[in-house]
């Protein structure tokens, strides 16, 4: 099959051109649309208690308070006369927006909850349910107002400053990585010409993934943060795929003149291996599908289109293109480049070094990701909120006070909603929440209550009761909403008898939901990753054992990457220099993370060995067949690695701290497996495995014999075993 498709390619490649032309301005056009489309959250499950508690304030109570404006008096506190009729007429303004539902303010309720210890802020808090007009909303009230200056906040604001630097560290990211690529591929290739076409090939898949993109985000709901998976991967896959497209054509057209048969041969063989390849990392994402969060989700529709969008153009488009450049690929040669050779004499030595000594070989490297990976057992999980973003974000300046100044601050209180009408015994229900551990008081419209005392009513607790429900407001003592002890509070008050059905939410509920969520479709999502690879690489290889020592290789090099992203991020190590505040891990992220670089992994496990296959299946010893695949295929693996890893690295530089542990820890992980799996424990694992590496039981012998996925072509050189 790919042999026919190269043959096409190379007997139409000026109308192959033409159309990819013709369908890449198409995609511009519309992928320029998805920035509007695309939403900044996705991080809860819509079918969980919290979600329908959230659903429930939202349709009988005007929704949560996810819009604050924060007050502060330049001079004296809120109560001076012109601090209070500065607040007062602001207050009144918010009231009569249109775009804000359920305003409160100090002034208005006297509420000692929106006022901060020291008396010099004050809050107004309301609900703005449409996201895409939050940022308009903030500038419309923040600045300096005469006597008061006022900055807006809130998981709104929030989600609106997170979308908003996301564009810029995009931006920045792409400044950054595209002139370094640039660089490295000239030096890689050794010829300008060789060197842009990944460039070409990444162009095609970003902007193909961007239209596809555009085009889901009107169907359904898809997070903004898979923009930046798309340039990532889509540049690196690009990359990946060209260079060992391009290699091939020049050891073909090395050994053949005939551009037509090299054109041909290039994609019977190394289009083969793209294929598989892009098959074992879309398994990896694919997973994500299971996970409720449309932020997961997000990843897969993004990062599936991604790499079927590249492996098309790696196998139908760059193969026309060789076409009609000829031998006019290596154009624009520079001096190192005429030396250069398709075999890499230096992965040879370390190859048949490793080969002598496995065991001493192996260990140290063993011994190194043990170690790294020892953090991970020290993981807390957490969900995302304004301390993703640094400082100078105005919702996170409004969270640091809140937390700092505002011990009663309700904003982020266990919300619980009774599903009808709880009669004369919500009073007894509210007091009993008082009385658990941890809670310093509960609002409701039966009145207040702190360790199991009637406080009386409030103004504000008329505005807990609805026709048809009640909604509770349930205090804590800590100023971290989703700290253990607030997700140990979650349980407890679900576990306490309501006289009513109960839904129970807030930040701290919103996280129990969210870590439950993915816990419980992890396995099943590990078993469908695990299993598939298994397959593919059986299929790949013929051996049932290849595909165990690829599984267990990348458990462990990514267990030691997510280990130490704990270190980093949860901890803090290097927390000064990268500019992020420490946190506990978002899991949706950390599960990305592993999707991801599980499947770049698998990506370079096909490279290395489809080429230690095909010397293995015309004639070569064990030992023999890693050096060749070893010297044909490592510099390719190492000099992707090292490209796509600028791409990712460069979202180290993101003012949000999921955005760089994303970036960072991908990165990581590609470089850890590129080097030290790739380069030292597969052939120590070959070695240790023998003759039996490529072992099946009969059956699946002859199943691999019927459809196996082999590579279609010989070597061109006698397969040497010299080091």
């Amino acid at each position: 099959m790919f042999a026919r498709i190269g043959r096409f390619a190379a007997d139409h490649a000026r109308a192959v051109l033409a159309i990819a032309v013709l369908l890449m301005i198409g995609a511009g056009a519309l992928g320029m649309t998805a920035f509007g489309k695309l939403q900044s959250q996705g991080f809860t499950d819509p079918g969980a208690e919290s979600s329908q508690a959230q659903d429930l304030i939202q349709r009988d109570f005007g929704g949560g308070a996810n819009f604050l404006l924060l007050v502060q008096a330049k001079t004296g506190t809120v109560d001076d006369a012109a601090a209070r009729a500065a607040g007062t007429e602001l207050a009144t303004r918010v009231a009569a927006d249109r775009d804000l539902t359920g305003a409160a303010s100090y002034w208005q309720t006297g509420a000692p909850a929106l006022k901060s210890a020291d008396g010099r802020s004050a809050l107004i808090v309301a609900h703005a349910a449409d996201q895409d007009s939050v940022a308009g909303i903030a500038d419309r009230y923040a600045g300096n107002d005469g006597p008061v200056t006022i900055t807006a906040g809130g998981g709104a604001v929030a989600n609106a400053n997170v979308s908003d630097q996301v564009g810029k560290d995009l931006l920045r990211a792409e400044m950054i990585a595209v002139p370094i690529i640039a660089i490295l591929l000239v030096i890689v290739f050794g010829s300008l010409v060789a060197a842009l076409l990944p460039l070409v090939v990444g162009g095609i898949a970003v902007l193909g993934t961007f239209a596809e993109l555009s085009i889901l985000g009107s169907v359904t709901d898809v997070s903004v943060f898979a923009i930046n998976l798309t340039t990532a991967l889509g540049l690196g896959l690009g990359i990946d795929y060209a260079l060992l497209t391009v290699n091939r054509f020049r050891e073909e057209l090395a050994a053949n003149p005939d551009v037509r048969t090299a054109v041909t041969r290039t994609v019977s063989s190394a289009g083969r291996t793209i294929a598989f390849s892009a098959a074992t990392v879309a398994v990896a994402l694919a997973a994500l599908l299971l996970f409720p969060l449309y932020f997961l989700r997000s990843f897969a529709y993004a990062g599936i289109g991604v790499i079927v969008i590249a492996m098309l153009g790696a196998v139908v488009v760059l193969p026309a293109l060789l076409k009609v450049l000829g031998p006019r690929v290596n154009a624009g040669r520079l001096p190192w480049g005429r030396s250069m050779s398709t075999v890499s004499p230096w992965w040879a030595r370390l190859a048949g070094a490793t080969l002598r000594r496995p065991v001493r070989a192996a260990l140290p490297v063993l011994v190194l990701l043990v170690l790294a990976a020892i953090p991970l057992f020290t993981v807390q999980f957490g969900t995302p909120d304004e301390r993703v973003l640094q400082p100078p974000a105005p919702s996170r300046v409004v969270g640091d006070v809140l937390r700092a100044d505002f011990p009663q601050n309700d904003s982020r209180a266990i919300q619980v909603v009774t599903v009808g009408e709880p009669g004369a015994a919500l009073g007894g229900y509210a007091q009993r929440l008082s009385e658990l551990p941890g809670v310093t008081r509960v609002a409701s419209s039966a009145g207040e209550y702190s360790q199991g005392r009637a406080l009386g009513l409030s103004p504000a607790d008329a505005t807990l009761a609805a026709r048809d429900s009640q909604r509770l407001t349930v205090l804590l003592d800590t100023t971290d909403s989703r700290s253990a002890e607030a997700q140990n509070l979650v349980q407890q008050i679900r576990r306490t008898p309501a006289p009513a059905e109960v839904k129970v939410g807030g930040d701290a509920a919103v996280l129990v939901d969210s870590k439950h969520a993915i816990a419980s479709r992890l396995p099943l999502a590990g078993g469908l990753i695990a299993v598939t690879t298994f397959i593919l690489l059986f299929l790949f290889t013929g051996s049932v054992l290849q595909p165990l020592r690829a599984l267990l290789f990348n458990l462990l090099s990514l267990s030691a990457t997510l280990g130490l992203m704990v270190l980093v991020f949860q901890h803090g190590f290097l927390s000064g220099t990268l500019g992020f505040t420490p946190l506990p891990l978002d899991t949706s992220m950390l599960m990305l993370l592993f999707c991801i670089a599980f499947g770049l992994s698998m990506d370079y496990e096909v490279f290395v060995i489809s080429r230690i296959k095909e010397a293995h299946d015309h004639g070569a010893g064990p030992r023999e067949a890693v050096i060749h695949g070893l010297s044909r295929s490592g510099r390719i693996v190492t000099a992707a690695a090292v490209l796509l890893s600028v791409s990712l690295f460069a979202f180290g530089t993101s003012g949000v701290s999921f955005i760089q542990m994303f970036g960072i820890g991908t990165g990581l992980a590609v470089l850890l497996d590129a080097t030290l799996v790739r380069g030292v424990l597969l052939p120590a694992g070959m070695r240790l495995l023998g003759r039996h590496a490529w072992w099946a039981p009969g059956p699946l012998r002859r199943l691999h014999s019927r459809v196996g996925l082999t590579e279609a072509e010989a070597p061109r050189e006698p397969v040497s075993s010299a080091p």
